[in-house]
């Protein structure tokens, strides 16, 4: 309350936009992969140590091309971010260029990534390499599918 009894208007911290470019406020703000995918041909979760965790959900069509990534994300804006740039970097591409697709690739896809949030996308990655090992365990033998959560 102000000191005329009036309620006080919540300020809002704009700086967070200002220290950010449109290609990381981009993928902060993208929703187009919240989600699960019915079905998908591999997924994998990974949390990190500051309690934020990415599920990733892959499938890919019979030339090893990752058609479609869709995240469940548990985390802050940062993983939010680092998740759908990591996205953008594999949708579209061979699973083997996925392979090489680093935590420091996809801070460079955001290009003002703090350092301080680097972590994130060090999730990200890790949550895409499992479920990179997950596809190509199923790929080598599809009976696991039924088998593997």
């Amino acid at each position: 309350m102000s000191i005329s009894g009036e309620p006080e208007m919540e300020t809002i911290d704009f700086s967070f936009l200002q220290h950010h470019s449109d290609r990381f406020l981009e993928m902060a703000f993208r929703t187009d992969r919240d989600g699960r995918l019915y079905n998908p041909d591999a997924s994998a979760s990974n949390t990190g140590g500051c309690g934020d965790s990415i599920e990733i959900f892959l499938t890919v069509d019979e030339k090893d091309v990752i058609d479609s990534v869709a995240f469940a994300i548990d985390g802050c804006i940062n993983t939010r971010a680092c998740a759908n740039g990591l996205g953008d970097l594999i949708e579209n591409k061979p699973v083997q260029y996925a392979w090489s697709v680093t935590p420091e690739a996809i801070a460079s896809e955001l290009e003002t990534l703090a350092a301080e949030h680097f972590h994130c996308a060090e999730l990200a990655a890790g949550a895409l390499y499992k479920a990179l090992t997950r596809y190509r365990t199923l790929s080598r033998d599809p009976w696991k599918k039924s088998y593997m959560k």
